[in-house]
């Protein structure tokens, strides 16, 4: 393959209500057109301007994308660590690692959106102590199978995962996280990373720079930087978006890609030229159609 790095897309998330027919369809599509990967947040609740609206629960989703498709990459961008216990979060992993026969890709972060914390009763004190005890055990589990860990806020004695997904070594981990502490607690074990566009300006140059930070945090934990793969979110609006409501994520407003296909293979393909290994498209709109339409980007990166 000539493609410069992957590219996969992201399937709706609060957009607009997504029923299942709907979803199967866009995710068979995205394979048939020749993305890379798909991928599908994990969130519970937002505040928008219509009113509260809520995705499809991610695991769930995760699973029925496995079993409707046959070679793309999947993944959730990112799992909140804190919306099941660490232990659980990995036996939810290893099943849809089997269900797809080896495409998962463990997507995990802290979480941010203090509304579904609080409505769906989970803490949302001291997230990344809460999440450095939940990472240790989900990557214990997910490389080896088994575990003992006693923390503060977790306890696992001797649980094992059974049956196991077709990787020895059980699905690459990526980060999602731009915070020093979460990168020096994450670098030591995980295998990519990931930063939302708003987190690097929707810039390239902006990307190098949080680039940058991943490489201080792997020399600072005594990691190779090269051993991470780097990926970023990509918004991308196509003709009919509106724009992306993202929950209180930030008030900053960062233009998204546009142009011609022409045009947005190009800004995809830079990302490469300044070190990104894959690309995940937030697009906008988020339809089927739109996501048809991406295959002709994909033939001028092949290309």
């Amino acid at each position: 393959m000539s493609r410069p790095l992957k590219v996969g897309v992201q399937l709706p998330e609060v957009e607009r209500e997504v029923r299942w027919p709907e979803l199967i369809s866009m995710a068979r599509t995205a394979e048939a057109v020749g993305f890379d990967s798909v991928w599908v947040g994990d969130h519970l609740l937002y505040d928008l301007e219509a009113g509260p609206r809520g995705p499809w629960e991610v695991w769930t989703t995760l699973a029925v994308v496995a079993a409707s498709t046959s070679s793309v990459e999947i993944g959730p961008l990112v799992a909140a660590t804190a919306f099941h216990r660490p232990a659980m979060l990995a036996k939810l992993a290893a099943t849809v690692e089997a269900v797809s026969d080896g495409r998962l890709i463990l997507g995990l972060g802290a979480g941010w959106n203090a509304r579904e914390f609080a409505a769906f009763d989970f803490p949302f004190d001291r997230r990344v102590d809460r999440f450095a005890e939940a990472f240790t055990i989900i990557t214990e589990l997910s490389r080896t199978g088994r575990c003992t860990f006693h923390g503060e806020f977790n306890s696992v004695e001797d649980c094992v995962i059974d049956p196991r997904g077709p990787r020895e070594n059980g699905p690459p981990i990526l980060v999602g996280t731009v915070g020093p502490r979460m990168l020096r607690l994450t670098m030591p074990h995980a295998d990519m990373w990931n930063a939302w566009w708003t987190d690097f300006d929707g810039t390239t140059s902006g990307f190098a720079a949080r680039m940058r930070e991943v490489d201080a945090a792997c020399e600072e934990v005594g990691r190779d930087p090269e051993e991470i793969a780097r990926t970023a979110a990509l918004h991308v609006q196509l003709e009919g978006g509106v724009g992306r409501e993202m929950g209180d994520y930030t008030a900053d407003v960062v233009p998204p890609m546009r142009g011609s296909m022409s045009e947005i293979a190009s800004s995809i393909a830079a990302y490469a030229d300044v070190g990104a290994h894959h690309v995940q498209l937030v697009v906008d709109p988020i339809t089927r159609e739109s996501i048809e339409s991406l295959g002709e980007v994909l033939g001028i990166l092949d290309a």
